[in-house]
């Protein structure tokens, strides 16, 4: 297997909003080069970004809270002078200062964050634009107004939404196209199959997967021990919820060597036979990781490998929130 093969860029198979946004199979995210996952090296993270585009990983998944702003300025470094080649996606939404955070959906402060972001970025417009919390005091209707005059002034191409519910992605969408929806989706957590993921479908609305290996669980090799790692926080990945998902994580090593890869690439490999409206967005960090990640484009799954994935990993089987009750309030509002 082959590990410089570039994900080829995978047009909408559907009508609607998503059908004007051209994605590559498999994106980037870029959360961990900023600290989340423990400490990360300046130098191999732009090396890491460099060798995506170069793999045809061109997706690029930022946000303005991400180191408060540090991962947008990192990400502006590393695509100086190849702008042309990337879609840069950032978020908004989620505040963060000091010890203060927030959840801001005002239409001023929509405005205040893309301009920051832009800056930070060092471009002239944002490829796709996530509100990636809902705040429910401020109306739907208001945040995507403000984003779609974003989109009017060239700021932004597309507009998406990040962790909502089914009926605020439907409200969404009557004000403007929404592009894409981001929301967390892997073998562990599967929960907007039943509601979400139909409804995005419905409306024309393509899937973008973030933490689709179970924030690294599900690569089969994840060493928590990092002060700086934030996992350590979430129920997830406490001691005995954690024993009960890495026991889940040893049985697909069996099944991975019958897809003939590693359990990271069968991981993306069962997302991306969803469908074609469907990119998942892996983190690293390393230029190591991202190719290997890039591989599960290569991966073919059989019907008898499905099927087994399908009763090893069914809906609920992971352990522990994916968050701490507070984060967890915040999600498919």
């Amino acid at each position: 297997m082959n590990n410089t093969t570039a994900p080829l860029t995978t047009p909408s198979s559907n009508s609607g909003p998503q059908s004007l946004l051209r994605l590559p199979a498999i994106g980037l995210g870029c959360m961990g080069m900023s600290g989340f996952y423990g400490r990360a090296d300046e130098r191999e993270s732009i090396a890491t970004v460099r060798r995506a585009i170069e793999l045809g990983v061109t997706l690029l998944d930022s946000a303005d809270m991400y180191g408060s702003g540090h991962n947008q300025t990192l990400l502006g470094r590393a695509i100086a002078g190849r702008r042309a080649e990337v879609q840069v996606a950032t978020k908004f939404g989620l505040r963060r200062e000091g010890d203060w955070s927030s959840i801001d959906n005002r239409p001023e402060w929509i405005r205040e964050a893309c301009d920051a972001s832009l800056r930070r970025l060092g471009v002239d417009h944002i490829d796709l634009y996530y509100m990636a919390r809902r705040n429910p005091e401020v109306p739907i209707e208001e945040s995507v107004g403000a984003m779609a005059e974003l989109v009017a002034a060239g700021k932004v191409r597309h507009i998406g939404l990040s962790e909502v519910s089914a009926d605020t992605l439907r409200a969404a969408t009557a004000v403007h196209p929404i592009a894409a929806l981001q929301s967390e989706w892997s073998l562990f957590s599967r929960g907007i199959e039943s509601e979400i993921l139909p409804t995005a479908r419905e409306l024309g609305v393509r899937i973008v997967a973030s933490s689709p290996l179970g924030r690294g669980e599900l690569s089969g090799t994840l060493t928590l021990g990092s002060e700086g790692d934030l996992r350590r926080f979430f129920p997830r990945f406490a001691p005995g919820h954690r024993d009960h998902n890495v026991e889940a994580v040893a049985s697909a090593r069996w099944i991975a060597v019958q897809a003939g890869c590693n359990p990271s690439q069968l991981a993306l490999a069962w997302l991306l036979h969803q469908g074609g409206d469907v990119t998942p967005i892996p983190g690293a960090k390393r230029v190591r990781h991202l190719q290997e990640n890039a591989v599960a484009v290569e991966v073919a799954l059989t019907d008898d490998v499905l099927r087994a994935l399908d009763a090893a990993f069914p809906p609920g089987v992971a352990e522990g929130d994916r968050y701490p009750a507070p984060g967890m309030a915040t999600l498919a509002r």
